[in-house]
């Protein structure tokens, strides 16, 4: 697995989006260790209801077993868009 994304203030509705189209799981890591497989929508509601203020995803690690996934969403990071 490659190292973890660090997120901050994303945008949840995009975000969600581009996990949709990751190829490979990906997981949110929790500072108490869980690990929530963010493409599974039951997880993607019990994980980021917890990390969500006032729409935003305020702090979250992120990490991709496929490395194109993970660039993908390092460029959502940083550009805030479905950086193809």
């Amino acid at each position: 697995m490659s190292n973890a994304i660090e997120l901050h203030d994303v945008d949840v509705k995009a975000f969600l989006s581009v996990i949709d189209t990751c190829e490979g799981d990906v997981f949110l890591v929790t500072d108490e260790g869980d690990r929530l497989n963010l493409k599974s929508k039951l997880c993607q509601l019990i994980g980021l209801t917890q990390l969500i203020e006032g729409g935003k995803i305020t702090n979250a690690h992120i990490e991709c077993q496929n490395p194109e996934d993970e660039s993908k969403l390092f460029r959502f990071n940083i550009f805030g868009t479905k950086a193809e």
